[in-house]
This record gives C-alpha cells, sequence and structure tokens, in this order.
C-alpha cells in the first residue's frame, strides 16, 4: 500500500505523480516509433542516423528518471489531471519530436525545430523547411510518422477525453448511452483497438493506391500517413503540385484526405454490420453538401476563366477537400485564381471536417447546431409562444451540448483575434496575421499571400510569431477551451 508524504510539497507531487507516470508512457511510444527510421538510416549508412539515435537516448533517458520517480504511484486520474495530462502529453511529445530535426542535417534552431514539429503532431501541416526533397529518407519518414501519430492521437482524444472532460462534439455520440456500449463495442478499449485497426487498414491502403499511382515507395508511405491524418506534410516543397500532372494521384489524394475527415466511430459500426450509417449521419451528410456546393461553384468559376473543365474540376476538388478537411495539401497555388477563390478559401479555412475525426477547425456540427439553433429563433420570433425541439442526428440537443458549441465558438474566433493582433503587433501585413492566426488555430497548413501562401512557407517569420503559432496551434487541436481552463484560478484551487 503506498503511503502519502506528510510534508506538503510531498503532497503536491504525489498529485502530479500519475500524470507524468502517463506521460511516461507517450514518450517511450513515441521512441519506438523513432526507432523507425534509425533503421531506414541505418539500412542506408546515413549520417542523419546518429541524431535519431541522440534523441532516441535523450526521450529514453527522460523517461528511465521518471519512470524511477513515479514507480509506486498507482494510475487513477482525476478530471483536473486528465486536463493537465491532455495539454502536458501535447507540449512534451512535440518537445521531444523536435530533436531529431536539431541534431539532423536541417541543424534547424530551436524555435523552427519546434515549429515544425508542433505543427506536425497537431496535423497541422505549416512548414519552416526548404529544400525538403534534399532531405534524408530518415527524415521525410519522420515528418511522416509524426503527422501519423498526432492523428491517432486526435481521435482517441476526441472519442475518449474530452467528452469525459465534457469538450468536444464527441459527447453529442454520447447521448446515445445503449447504442455506444452495445453495437459499437463493449468496452473503451476495444473502440481503441477498433479505431487504430481502421487507421492503419486506410494508412495502408493509402500507401498502397499511391505507389500504385506512380509514387516511389517512400514517397506513397508518407503521403498516405498524411492524407489519412489529414496533416498535409509532403515530401517536395511543391507539396502535392509535385503530382500535378498525375490526376490519378490526385482523385486518390482526394479520396484519403476525405477518409480521414469522417467520424471513425461510424467505421466501426459500419464494419459491425450498419454500413448505411455512415451515409446517413448528419454531420457526413452536411460535409459532403457543403464539399459538393464549394467543388461546383469553384470549378464553374475556373471553367469560365478558360481552364479546361476536367482540369478545372480535378483540382478545385482536390485543394477544396485538402482546406475543408484542414489537411493543408496544395496541388495549386490557389490564391492566383482569382477574388471569388482568395475569399472561399479564407472561408472554408475554418469548417473542418467530422467530430471524431482526424481533422482540425471548427467541425461540421457545430454550424449545423449552429443553423438549428437560428432556425428556432426566428421561429421563435414569429410564434412567440411555440416550443419548437431542436434535434440533431434524431437526438435531443441538450442545453449543455448547446452552451459548449457557443462557448468554443466563441473562443475559437477569439482566439484567432488575439492572435492575429498579436502577429500584427510584431510587424506582420494584415493578410498574413489574420490567415497565419487563422490557419493555425484551425489547424489548415498554408495562410494567404505571399509568404505563408500555398506556394509559400513560414520560414521567414520572426521567432516570436512562431512561438505565437505553435500556442495557436495547439490551442486549436485541444479544442481551446481544455487549455483556458487550465488558465483560471479556480482550477488550480483544489
Amino acid at each position: 500500500m503506498t503511503r502519502r508524504p506528510h510534508w506538503r510539497g510531498g503532497e503536491r507531487l504525489h498529485r502530479w505523480a500519475p500524470v507524468f507516470k502517463v506521460l511516461a508512457v507517450l514518450w517511450l511510444v513515441l521512441a519506438l516509433f523513432m526507432a523507425v527510421p534509425l533503421g531506414v538510416l541505418l539500412i542506408e549508412d546515413d549520417p542523419d542516423a546518429r541524431a535519431f539515435l541522440l534523441s532516441i537516448l535523450v526521450v529514453l533517458g527522460t523517461v528511465g528518471l521518471t519512470g524511477l520517480a513515479t514507480r509506486r504511484v498507482p494510475v487513477a486520474l482525476r478530471p483536473w489531471q486528465m486536463f493537465v495530462l491532455t495539454t502536458l502529453s501535447w507540449v512534451t511529445i512535440s518537445g521531444f519530436a523536435s530533436l531529431p530535426l536539431v541534431f539532423g542535417a536541417p541543424h534547424l534552431s530551436f524555435t523552427n525545430a519546434v515549429f515544425e514539429s508542433v505543427s506536425a503532431i497537431t496535423t497541422t501541416g505549416s512548414t519552416v523547411l526548404v529544400g525538403i526533397e534534399d532531405l534524408s529518407d530518415g527524415l521525410k519518414l519522420w515528418r511522416g510518422i509524426m503527422q501519423w501519430l498526432g492523428g491517432i492521437g486526435i481521435i482517441v482524444m476526441g472519442i475518449a477525453i474530452l467528452p469525459f472532460l465534457k469538450v468536444g462534439g464527441m459527447r453529442l455520440f454520447h447521448t446515445e448511452s445503449s447504442d455506444w456500449s452495445d453495437k459499437v463495442m463493449p468496452r473503451t478499449g476495444g473502440i481503441a483497438k477498433a479505431t487504430l485497426s481502421i487507421y492503419v487498414g486506410c494508412t495502408s491502403a493509402g500507401a498502397l493506391a499511391y505507389w500504385l499511382g506512380g509514387m516511389a515507395p517512400l514517397d506513397a508511405v508518407v503521403h498516405a500517413m498524411t492524407s489519412v491524418a489529414t496533416g498535409g506534410f509532403a515530401n517536395s516543397d511543391a507539396s502535392f503540385g509535385a503530382y500535378a500532372d498525375r490526376p490519378q494521384l490526385l482523385w486518390l489524394g482526394t479520396l484519403f484526405m476525405l477518409a480521414g475527415a469522417l467520424p471513425f466511430v461510424l467505421y466501426i459500426r459500419a464494419l459491425r454490420g450498419a454500413p448505411p450509417v455512415l451515409w446517413r449521419d448528419q454531420q457526413v451528410q452536411g460535409l459532403l453538401w457543403l464539399l459538393v456546393l464549394a467543388i461546383v461553384l469553384l470549378s464553374a468559376w475556373r471553367s469560365w476563366q478558360g481552364v479546361a473543365p476536367f482540369e478545372a474540376l480535378t483540382h478545385v476538388t482536390f485543394n477544396v477537400v485538402s482546406v475543408v478537411t484542414t489537411t493543408g495539401y496544395a496541388s495549386e497555388d490557389y490564391t492566383l485564381w482569382g477574388p471569388l477563390a482568395y475569399v472561399a478559401f479564407f472561408y472554408l479555412t475554418f469548417v473542418g471536417g467530422c467530430s471524431g475525426s482526424t481533422s482540425g477547425g471548427m467541425k461540421i456540427f457545430r454550424f449545423q447546431i449552429a443553423a438549428i439553433l437560428l432556425r428556432n429563433q426566428l421561429r421563435f420570433l414569429t410564434h412567440s409562444q411555440g416550443v419548437f425541439a431542436s434535434r440533431y442526428n434524431g437526438q435531443p440537443l441538450t442545453d449543455d451540448i448547446t452552451r459548449g458549441v457557443v462557448a468554443f465558438s466563441f473562443f475559437f474566433f477569439l482566439t484567432i483575434a488575439g492572435l492575429a493582433l498579436g502577429l500584427a503587433l510584431l510587424g506582420l501585413d494584415f493578410t498574413t496575421a489574420l490567415s497565419g492566426a487563422a490557419t493555425a488555430v484551425a489547424n489548415v497548413g498554408p495562410g494567404l499571400g505571399d509568404t505563408i501562401g500555398p506556394a509559400g512557407n513560414f520560414a521567414s517569420l520572426p521567432d516570436a510569431a512562431k512561438w505565437l503559432l505553435c500556442v495557436g496551434m495547439l490551442m486549436g487541436r485541444l479544442e481551446i477551451l481544455t487549455v483556458l481552463v487550465l488558465l483560471t484560478p479556480m482550477f488550480w484551487r483544489r
């Protein structure tokens, strides 16, 4: 039986110990994945192998020290510890994941390396690297692995952790308690295993499809990882534009980005004997209708500009799906398509895919719930004595879900506004500051303008701006409220 220390500092340490015990396990998993590019580099006899070996030793050393300090502490996390663990896990993993970029051939500064790793782990897709084609195979693979790990981490967080903390869109599924427990999986562990199996299956299918479509084996694997994770890291400075002359690859990319943006819980249900459930889901229907509307509008616009219809449809579909799913690939510089496309893509930056997927953004369900509330409010203005039931996906919208949507939406745009103001104070122009803040919080990747647009990158931004964007990416990935609650004095009075 574990005895708690009597001195006050020891009591505080005891309260934090379970958090760090779980963190040590997550760091160990990260070190194991670092061994994959290390193996590739050792086979190729590449000098970057030393960078990964050193990084693994640093991580394992930290794991060992943390494990010794917390070896007698049971893992029994309270809700407040879950909030801390959720935030610290993403921050510390991003820090450790940056080490190969510091020690390896790019020899990035600490700021640039952290920016790149935060962008990867949060599946944002913004980059500071130039000459990506010249990186070692191990570093290319590591960029893909970081985003792939971030993608599965987002799904697990969205399905298991955020609903427990009463944050996030998957709380809607928890109104169907019997359906969740009986028809999906009997235990949370079963859901996690099934989700991982589907995630690995989608990634494997993507790698095979890309390879058969004409990509080199390494490129196929990396692009499969970053497509399903809706991350957007590519093995070329031109992003997916390196394959702009191969329409089959653009259509395959569209398919796998869309696959990553759908709720993985519905995949589980579909595989367990209810395939129609995927297409009957209100989130999925809303996302598909939005994509169709945007693609038809912009394809007509491009055709009116004189682009061949099939070429216009291919590039519009790819880039619209990329931005809406917050992947961030670009097959062309769509900011050159004219003012309609420029504004449309800025609007699409905020949308995101479905809750319970790998995509970021506000998520489509929040826009749908806002539309339901607006419709009911208009009805109430006409019939002030009427009572109008609000339902979503066949379930009643409770007050706590409605409050959560309103609170998240307010803080989402408030975060973007504050971040844009901070970037402007650092000297960034209006377009760069506003689109940079939006793309960071929405976890999309490229912004707008000549500097950080689809044809540019974030390398030239001042270091302070990169740190602000790192904060924005992490807040957006953690659904904002998970981080903000840590800043309230009431949270720490316990």
